[in-house]
Formats: C-alpha cells, structure tokens, sequence
C-alpha cells in the first residue's frame, strides 16, 4: 500500500489519540464530516492547503500526517518479520506475506506499538551480540583462566588443610599453629584473588569491554577516532610534520589513559608509522575519488597507483565514514591465525580471545600467498548480512636461504551499502565461532555450538 494512501489512518489514528470528534475535526478545518470520514478511510486522496490545515488542527507536522512513521522503523519491523522462521502450510507462508504487505499501515496506525516492537527486536539482538563476546571472553580470556585458576588452588589449598585439622585432633601446638597460619594466608589470598576478579569483570564484562590486551587498547583508541587520523594525511605536513603529530599523538593517547602501557604505545607507533607510509602513497583526497569512480575495487586501485593489494585495503579502511555508501572493516591476521588487528564492521562479530572461523577469506589467502581472494559472505544470524571481502597474504620479513617464513594477511570487508553484495548469486556462509555459529552442517565445525541451530 502506497504512503499517500495511508495518510487518512493516520489523520484517524492522530484524532483519536487526542480525543477529537470528526464532526469538531471536520468544521475545523472547513470540510462536511462525510467528506472527512471518506478521507480516514483512505478513500479520497488529500495534499496541499487541506492537509496543512489537518496537521494544524490535529497539532503535528503535515510530514507525519503524509508520510508516516520513518522508513528505519518501517524497515526495522520487515526485518523482524522476516526473522521469523516461516513453518507450515503454504497457507499460513501466504498469510505472513500478507501481513507483510501491511508493514507501513501498522506503523502508521499504530506508531507507539510498532516502535515497542523495533526496540524489542534491537533489545534482542543487542543480546544475542552480548552473548557471543562473553562466551568468546568466557571460553578464551586468559586473564579470567588465570584468576580463576588461582582461586582453584586457594580453594584447595584451605580444604587440605581444613581435612588434616579435622582428621587429627591431637596435633602438637607447633603443627597447629602452622595450619591455622596457612588457612589464614591461603583464606587472605583467595579472598584477593576474588576481589581481583570482580573488579577485572566490572571493568570489562560486557559487549564494549575495556581493553584487557595492548592489542585491545590499539584498537580502542582507534576506534574512538574513526580509524582515520587526519594529522598523518600525506601533503598537509611534511614528512618531518607527519612524524611529530604521530608523537603529539602517542603523548596524548599515554597522558589520557587510552594507551597505558609501553606494550600497548610501541604497537600503536608502529601503527602509525603504517599509516604515514599508506597516506604517502595514497593521498587521501585523490585515492578517495578514485575509490569512488572504481566502485571501491582494491585491485583496480592498485593496478592505478602502483602499490601493494593489502596497502589499498588498509587504506580504505582508514577513509572517513562520512560520504561512504556504507560501512567498511579490516581484519588482520599472522601466519598461525591469530588475529592481530580488527577494525570491526556491524554484522561482523569478530572474535576477541577465541579462534574465528575457519571459512573466512582471510584464512583461505594464507594458504595462497601474494593471489587475492575475493568472496561475498554472509554472516550466521537472526538478520544475516552480506559482505564483499577482498583478501590479500605476503610476506612481511625478508626471504632468504635459512629464515622462517613470516607471513600477514589482511581481509577488508565492504557491507551491502557497496551494492556488490547484495547481487551476488554465489554467498559462502559464515559463522564468527564455531561455539556460538548456529550452522550445524558447516564441513568446517570443530566444536558444537552452545545456541540454536539454524537450518
């Protein structure tokens, strides 16, 4: 149903709401109750001075009376109706693709209940992205392994202790002195360990946690900023200019606490530095237009300004957010797997602690070095999202007779806003864990996951 014909549910719905009688509504705007009555039930088209005079008269805005609720809400509950899982007769599939249809009428008519619906849905999706990180963190923060280890060997440090006092009641003074001791030390120290651990989950329990590694605090501090550090854009300052506001940079993220340790501002310099080098090669207003007119394509961009596939895919990671058609994220891997950078992107959950899964383009380039690999995935969900992502392996030490082989290899992912995703007729399914990815036939599974299965 088109908006315009919604316009007099929601002139009804607005009247009702107020208290407003038809007859009143209708005299006040100058028209017969009949007319007005043909115009609520969507009967008579309505625009120009009349629906001022309605917007007036009902005290809104004539948008809201013509438009309706906003297309995100809109959006929001086709999404939701989409999720769920369609069981059943062909009628029963017939009747939700009806109501369906209906989508915009509902919100238009009853806009109060149909945003309870969109903020619940966002509630349980905000939930479900909370249970993935914790069980993430659960399974694999070894700070947590750790804490909990040492108050497993308090605990059983005073219940042997505790079982020898009890099974010997005529120990000499000396010995018991000395396991009275023990009980009280071994009791401080859990107790610590306990107090310790508290403070470690309310400081970093939930999805937005705190950083807890130098890598983690790179990559907050980052965040914070966009990825994209307008101070290191080549052209602006110099070489030598470049170089101080990197360490202006460093100093103010040590002296504001977002970089607290040596570990953490050694490995955001050398990020920098990488930054300086790819904004030198790609100055960011002509490789930004360039982006632009070759639809994003990391080799093209490459093949136009001579550099490095995995020196394009950083780049475009770092480009402002502002003027993007969507969203763009990084990963960054070494040659055991391990994932060294992340800039996240929304409906990509990418593991802190755990391994991610086995199926991601990014792991299929180790096993290619220096062949990109191209994939439209999409990510396990109640709303699955597509992605384009271009992945690139090399080595990142010198070659040569006697010295291992170092490898990096970097995953750039481009959401549906880019549009390649969205058309694409091959989709290779992803999970973010195999422990929380509801793909039960993934050949690729190492472990059953903890949540429901998807079919």
């Amino acid at each position: 149903m088109a908006k315009n014909v919604l316009t007099g549910s929601r002139i009804r719905a607005r009247r009702a709401d107020l208290g407003v009688k038809q007859s009143a509504l209708a005299g006040r705007v100058g028209i017969s109750p009949s007319y007005l009555n043909l115009i609520e039930h969507n009967r008579r088209r309505i625009g120009g001075k009349l629906l001022v005079a309605l917007a007036r008269a009902l005290e809104t805005e004539p948008m809201a009376l013509s438009e309706g609720a906003e297309a995100a809400l809109v959006d929001a509950l086709r999404e939701a109706a989409l999720e769920r899982p369609r069981e059943g007769s062909a009628e029963n599939a017939a009747m939700s693709e009806a109501e369906l249809e209906r989508v915009e009428e509902f919100a238009g008519r009853f806009p109060g209940w149909a945003a309870l619906l969109a903020e619940t849905r966002a509630r349980v999706l905000e939930a479900e992205r909370s249970v993935e990180a914790l069980s993430d963190r659960l399974s694999h923060d070894p700070q947590l392994s750790a804490s909990l280890h040492e108050m497993l060997s308090s605990v059983t440090a005073i219940r042997s202790t505790a079982a020898i006092l009890a099974e010997t009641p005529d120990l000499e003074g000396d010995w018991l002195a000395r396991f009275h001791r023990n009980i009280n030390d071994d009791s401080a120290r859990l107790a610590e360990s306990a107090e310790g651990l508290v403070r470690y989950l309310d400081d970093g329990g939930g999805e937005e946690a705190g950083a807890g590694t130098p890598q983690e605090e790179v990559e907050a501090w980052l965040g914070r900023r966009g990825f994209h550090l307008a101070e290191l854009e080549a052209g602006e300052a110099g070489e030598a200019g470049e170089t101080a506001a990197s360490a202006r940079l460093l100093e103010e993220a040590r002296t504001s606490g977002a970089l607290k340790g040596g570990a953490a501002q050694s490995m955001a310099a050398a990020r920098l530095a990488l930054y300086r080098n790819d904004a030198a090669a790609l100055p960011l207003v002509a490789f930004a237009e360039a982006a632009a007119a070759a639809g994003y394509d990391p080799s093209l961009l490459a093949a136009q300004f001579d550099v490095p596939l995995e020196a394009v895919l950083r780049r475009l990671a770092s480009l402002p957010r502002e003027g993007l058609p969507g969203e763009i994220g990084l990963v960054s891997c070494d040659g055991s797997g391990t994932l060294t950078f992340r800039k996240p992107v929304s409906g990509f959950p990418m593991p802190r602690f755990g391994a991610a899964c086995a199926l991601w383009p990014l792991y299929t380039a180790l096993t290619r070095p220096t062949l990109g690999v191209r994939a439209v995935v999409e990510m396990a969900g109640r709303s699955p999202r597509r992605f384009t992502a271009f992945a690139m392996c090399r080595p990142v030490a010198d070659m040569g007779f006697g010295r291992p082989q170092v490898f990096e290899a970097n995953m750039l992912l481009l959401d549906e806003g880019f549009g390649a995703a969205r058309e694409a007729g091959e989709v290779l399914e992803l999970g973010s864990s195999c422990r929380i990815c509801p793909r039960e036939a993934c050949p690729a599974r190492r472990e059953p996951s903890i949540i429901g299965r998807q079919e």
